[in-house]
């Protein structure tokens, strides 16, 4: 179940805030970073609507997340980031609705196999053709800034503060999304049907369609997400699109907190900032970053969002 309540609103309302701030104190590279986390938020809270609310839980998730970033690198150059966003959100989605359709079919283990399954084909349609650079990636050109129709041009030296309000932005939208649909019907019902599907089927409820919905609404986000990447980075490769990406999106949302809607967030900062500090500790930064985690998820089984309850 995913619970949006007032206290973590009020504390997402007092970290936007703060993150918005960010720029009159610190540095261009804890700007990029503080960029890369509200990416990997975005991407976090794209599965949570499938894991914490459906209980559908997959491995295939971060080919969603490359087909946004590679919509940046295959779409015409020079196009305003008011077409590029929502086209990578409608080709993820698209990608989405075809797995789905398929993918749903099967429940738990067999769920998640196939989403696998279909990820990796992803994954190497990019990585073993000449579709996106190949293996060894691509730079893009980033698209161009537009508010009421005049073009932004950004000084480099102001990019990663321009970068961090897109990011932040985007964030917040998608929390907002997330946040009023858990209150609706669908909402509901999509929480109904991870508690146990055969009683919303029996109440009436088209459960395969609802959880199709939830896929191809996951997978758009994702794809923003991915169109966020691929912006603060101006680059892009296969590995967008490999399962271990989606997995560390999952280990975000244990970290962070399942059944609360502000836990991915809070579990990508931890992620992130962790893997910063263990590079400041050992050169065996994973070993290091799977204790921690470890640790955290046996002794905090609600996540960081548990804290103080």
């Amino acid at each position: 179940m995913i619970v949006a309540g007032r206290r973590g609103h009020l504390l997402m309302a007092l970290a936007a805030v703060a993150i918005a701030c960010l720029p009159l104190v610190a540095s261009n590279y804890h700007l990029q970073l503080a960029s890369t986390a509200l990416v990997a938020a975005i991407f976090a809270l794209s599965l949570q609507l499938l894991v914490g609310a459906g209980g559908m839980v997959s491995l295939g998730h971060a080919a969603f997340f490359g087909i946004g970033a590679y919509a940046v690198h295959l779409l015409p150059p020079g196009l305003s980031v008011l077409l590029t966003l929502p086209a990578a959100a409608g080709l993820a989605g698209a990608a989405a609705l075809l797995v789905g359709a398929m993918a749903l079919r099967t429940r738990g283990f067999f769920f998640l196999m196939t989403t696998l399954a279909f990820g990796q084909m992803l994954f190497f349609v990019f990585h073993d053709t000449p579709l996106g650079g190949g293996k060894d990636g691509v730079f893009v050109t980033r698209p161009a800034l537009e508010l009421l129709g005049f073009v932004i041009d950004v000084p480099r030296r102001d990019r990663p503060a321009m970068l961090l309000w897109l990011n932040l932005g985007l964030l917040v939208a998608v929390y907002a999304l997330l946040a009023a649909l858990m209150g609706t019907l669908f909402g509901h019902a999509l929480r109904g049907i991870r508690a146990n599907e055969d009683r919303m089927r029996a109440l009436g409820y088209d459960t395969g369609r609802i959880k199709l919905v939830a896929f191809v609404l996951a997978g758009a986000l994702a794809g923003i997400a991915g169109h966020a990447q691929a912006m603060a980075d101006a680059f892009v490769n296969p590995e967008m699109l490999a399962w271990h990406h989606g997995a560390e999106a999952l280990l975000m949302i244990l970290l962070g907190g399942l059944g609360a809607l502000h836990g991915p967030i809070l579990g990508a900062f931890a992620f992130v900032g962790l893997g910063e500090a263990s590079t400041l500790i050992t050169e065996r930064q994973r070993l290091v970053e799977g204790l921690v985690i470890l640790a955290v998820v046996l002794a905090l089984p609600r996540g960081l969002a548990g804290l103080g309850r």
